[in-house]
Formats: C-alpha cells, sequence, structure tokens
C-alpha cells in the first residue's frame, strides 16, 4: 500500500484540480491522508468531500513543516509514504505509478522526487530555474545536493527511523536528504513522474522565503562552511552568484524574446542572492 500526504492551506484553485488527478491514477491501492492549517478559501471543505482515509486540521500558529509531517506520517500505514503539496497537480495518471516504481525495484533507494514542471503563467525567470533544476536532471547532478519534497516518496521504515527535523522552519526536505545522503543512503531524481508547480514571488515573498531559506541553510550546511568560510563571502555568495545568474537570466530572456524583463531581472536576482545571504549570517 502507498500512503499520500497532502498538506494544505488556502490552496483553490489548484487543490481541486491536485484530487481530481489522484482518482485518475493508474495505481489505486493508496490512502489519502490530509492536514489542513487553518484554510478560509474553502480548501478544508473540499478536502472533506474527497472523503480522504484520514483527515484533521491544525492551528495556523501550529505549523511546523517537519512536526506536521512527522505527525502525518504517523497515521501512514503504507510502505511506501509519498508527499505532495496540494497544489502539486499530477500531469498524467502514470505520476504515481512512475514515482512509485523506483523505490520497489531497487532496494538501495530511500527517497525519489518527481519532475515540477512550470505552471502556464509562470514569469520567465521562475520558468528558466524550474527547467535547469529539473528537466533531464543533468544540471542539478552537478550541483552540491538538491532534492524536493513537494511532489516525492520515501520508504516508511526509513522516515520513521530517521523524522524531520522539528527546529527549522525552511528547507526540511533539503536537510533530511541531506542528512539521508551523509548516512549513505540514495536518492533519486525521476523525471517520468511529472506535476504542474510552480510560484510567482513578489519582492516581500521573496525577502520573507529567503531569509528563511538561508537562515536553514548556515544550518544544514555548517559543516561545510566551517571547512569552507570562503563561500560565505559576501563577494562569492552575492556579487559573484548574482553575476552569474543574471548572464544566464540574459541570454534566457534574449532566446525566448522576454526583453520585457530585461531590466526586472537582476532586481529579481539579487534580491534572492542579498536576503539568503543576510539569513545565513543571521
Amino acid at each position: 500500500m502507498i500512503s499520500i500526504i497532502i498538506r494544505a492551506k488556502n490552496e483553490l484553485p489548484w487543490l481541486k484540480y491536485c484530487l481530481l488527478m489522484l482518482k485518475l491514477q493508474t495505481r489505486k491501492d493508496y490512502e489519502l491522508i490530509c492536514v489542513d492549517s487553518g484554510s478560509t478559501d474553502g480548501s478544508w471543505e473540499l478536502l472533506q468531500a474527497a472523503s480522504p482515509d484520514t483527515i484533521y486540521q491544525i492551528a495556523p500558529e501550529a505549523y511546523i513543516p517537519g512536526k506536521v509531517l512527522n505527525q502525518a506520517i504517523t497515521h501512514a500505514r503504507g510502505e511506501y509514504v509519498v508527499f505532495n503539496n496540494a497544489d502539486c497537480i499530477p500531469k498524467d495518471k502514470y505520476w504515481l505509478e512512475n514515482l512509485i516504481r523506483p523505490l520497489e525495484t531497487d532496494p538501495e533507494l530511500v527517497a525519489v522526487y518527481a519532475q515540477q514542471i512550470p505552471r502556464a503563467n509562470a514569469i520567465p525567470l521562475v520558468e528558466k530555474d524550474y527547467k535547469r533544476a529539473f528537466g533531464d536532471g543533468r544540471v542539478s547532478a552537478r550541483w552540491r545536493h538538491f532534492f524536493s519534497l513537494a511532489s516525492s516518496a520515501v520508504k516508511r521504515d526509513i522516515i520513521t527511523q530517521y523524522p524531520f527535523k522539528e527546529d527549522i522552519q525552511y528547507s526540511e526536505d533539503i536537510e533530511w536528504s541531506w542528512r539521508m545522503k551523509q548516512l549513505g543512503f540514495k536518492i533519486l531524481y525521476v523525471p517520468e513522474s511529472k506535476v504542474e508547480h510552480s510560484h510567482n514571488y513578489n519582492l516581500a515573498q521573496i525577502k520573507k522565503r529567503y531569509l528563511g531559506e538561508g537562515k536553514a541553510e548556515a544550518y544544514i550546511y555548517q559543516d561545510y562552511y566551517r571547512e569552507n568560510p570562503q563561500e560565505q563571502s559576501f563577494w562569492k555568495s552575492v556579487i559573484l552568484a548574482f553575476g552569474i545568474e543574471s548572464l544566464r537570466d540574459w541570454n534566457y530572456l534574449l532566446h525566448h524574446m522576454q526583453l520585457n524583463w530585461m531590466l526586472l531581472a537582476p532586481v529579481y536576482r539579487f534580491a534572492q542572492r542579498y536576503y539568503a545571504f543576510k539569513g545565513r549570517n543571521q
């Protein structure tokens, strides 16, 4: 059996399509576990109407990602636990089948994650970032580490033995997957399993997200940064990183004739790099 966990808070209209696509999956041997953290847009009522196997609410102020996930896992009965954000919409009826297959066939695997395809309304920079991070996986394979819990699956015996950290507010998936890699476990990207998922953040949202992720990154990679302090310098982690990414952005925008973003792109990129730097130093 497979246990699918969905976390939601004001996820309409995406949640409606997510639940619809779950019903169309070729794999039917799953239970659905839903946790809502104070939705006011009708998401809670929609989850109730879907008649999941387990459903409950928590107060918005009680939301700590790792704690919520660990609690949801205690309700799981399946051999495999699938995490799918309420706004992640499976692209076809084979999403679940393709996601789970490697875990069933490779005993060395402990976790897998799906390809995320940006929505039709994604801004050009988001579209570019998702293509680099996901796509055929060749680019992200060269990074120090990459994983996304948004649409993923893990072996239940592993996640119960090594639960999520409950003392960080951001990047609980990166912390967990990095910890698993340090223990010698194998994690796989499954591009055949596809979901639609992306966010267009404004500057205020960028500030909040990257400050939080920067703080989490300093915690997750503390040993690495201790051994490589130059990686945290303002010059390398902000100025140089900003310059390199801006060149990639301009090349992408020119190639896709999105010239109206040529002046906005540097502002977007600098905000990301600066607030992540500030978060790490906090």
